[in-house]
Parts: C-alpha cells; sequence; structure tokens
C-alpha cells in the first residue's frame, strides 16, 4: 500500500512539476518577448526576434490547456487515464514544448523533432485505440468489431492528427510569421524548393511508422487477448463498478 501511494506521489509531482514548468516558461516569455528586437541584427544572426518568442508563447499556452484536459475529461466524461500513460503525456509535452522550443532543442539536438513525431504517433494510435474500444465494449453500441479493423481506425486516427498538426503549424507560420515547419534555418535564411518540404513530410511519414508500430502491437493484443490494449487504453469508469 505504501509502495503504491509512492508511485502514486511521484507521478503526481511529475505532473505539477512539468505544469508548472509551463506556467514559468509562459511568464519568461512575455518577459523576453516584449524586449526582443522585432528583426535580427546583422551582427547577431542567431538572435531571437519576437516572432520567435510568438511561437514559444503559443506553444507554452497549449501546453497549459494539454495538462489541464485529462483532469477535464475525467469530470466531465468519467474518463479515467491510466496513470502510467499521463506519465508518458507529460514527459512528451515537456520534451516537445519546453525543451523543443523555449530551450530550442529542435536546432542544437540532432533529430529532436523526428523522435517526438514517431513518439507522438505512438500516442495518438494509443488514443486512436481508446476511443474505438470504449464504443466496442458499450451497451449503447451492439456490435463487434474486429481487431484488424480497430487497429486499422487507430492508425488512421493517429495519421490524421498528424496531418491536423502539420495544417496547424502551416497556418501558424504563415499568420504569425513563425517558423514551426522549420522552413528555414534559425537564422532565418529560407530554404528553396524539395528542401523547404523536408521536415513536413519527414514528420508525416515518422508518425506513420509510429502509429503503424503502436497499432500492430494493440492489433496483436486484441487478437491474442494479451492485455496490452487494457493496460494501456483510457477506460470509462462504470457508475456503480
Amino acid at each position: 500500500m505504501r509502495r503504491a501511494k509512492k508511485r502514486s506521489n511521484w507521478k503526481r509531482n511529475l505532473n505539477l512539476f512539468v505544469f508548472f514548468t509551463m506556467v514559468f516558461a509562459t511568464a519568461f516569455v512575455i518577459a523576453e518577448m516584449s524586449l526582443a528586437p522585432a528583426s535580427p541584427e546583422d551582427a547577431l544572426p542567431y538572435q531571437r526576434v519576437k516572432s520567435d518568442y510568438v511561437l514559444m508563447l503559443l506553444q507554452c499556452i497549449l501546453g497549459i490547456f494539454a495538462m489541464l484536459l485529462p483532469g477535464f475529461l475525467h469530470k466531465r466524461v468519467n474518463l479515467e487515464i491510466p496513470s502510467n500513460m499521463l506519465v508518458l503525456y507529460a514527459i512528451f509535452l515537456y520534451c516537445a514544448i519546453y525543451l523543443g522550443e523555449v530551450r530550442s532543442f529542435y536546432y542544437i539536438v540532432p533529430q529532436w523533432d523526428t523522435i517526438l513525431h514517431c513518439f507522438s504517433g505512438a500516442m495518438l494510435g494509443a488514443l486512436g485505440f481508446s476511443v474505438i474500444t470504449i464504443l466496442n465494449r458499450t451497451d449503447k453500441v451492439p456490435m463487434y468489431l474486429s481487431p484488424a479493423f480497430v487497429a486499422f481506425f487507430a492508425f488512421c486516427f493517429a495519421v490524421t492528427c498528424g496531418v491536423v498538426w502539420e495544417i496547424y503549424e502551416f497556418l501558424a507560420d504563415g499568420i504569425l510569421g513563425t517558423n514551426m515547419q522549420k522552413f528555414g534555418t534559425e537564422a532565418g535564411e529560407g530554404f528553396v524548393g524539395r528542401l523547404a518540404l523536408m521536415d513536413t513530410m519527414k514528420d508525416l511519414i515518422v508518425d506513420c511508422i509510429g502509429a503503424g508500430v503502436i497499432s500492430l502491437v494493440g492489433y496483436l493484443s486484441l487478437k491474442y487477448q494479451t492485455g496490452f490494449v487494457d493496460k494501456l487504453l483510457v477506460r470509462k469508469k462504470r457508475s456503480g463498478g
């Protein structure tokens, strides 16, 4: 009992750490954005400008919302997310937003964006499994869906979410003047031709790889009843159960 309580405490503390990191990062970005120049000076080509901080601020706000979302879903629609999945979720947000954007890991760590996109594809695939599995097991939907269909849905769900994210990045870059799609260097020099598409297409490809792996594992779990899906997915609490 004591060991389970300790595990619960460190997972809760991890989520609180990531949440308050996002809050403090938001305050820091707002302060830095007010002092940053509109364009880099010739002597400082890698100097952060206002558009860089606009991107950071947008991502930090999204991160705060994302950290609050599981609790909101639990209260509003009675969805309980396994604690292990919440830990992965929090670590992903910390790596993608704070380390990736605020600390510039996307530029200074090779393949940082690729690793995170592959991981996010797997997480979104698991989310797709959760949606269809809940419908598949509820009494309100009198039907049985085959493991192959559930896996196919999970894969399509994850890839679609990846496409929507790339559309969001494209619109943000066009409206706010950011560089989320990495169509240029950190110094602001734009790529040309195929190189300008490289980041977007690479992100979509690794999204497919991550989603494909989790869909295959989930398919085998459902087909042979290994219990992997039951441990990984979001569950809906039954009233009185």
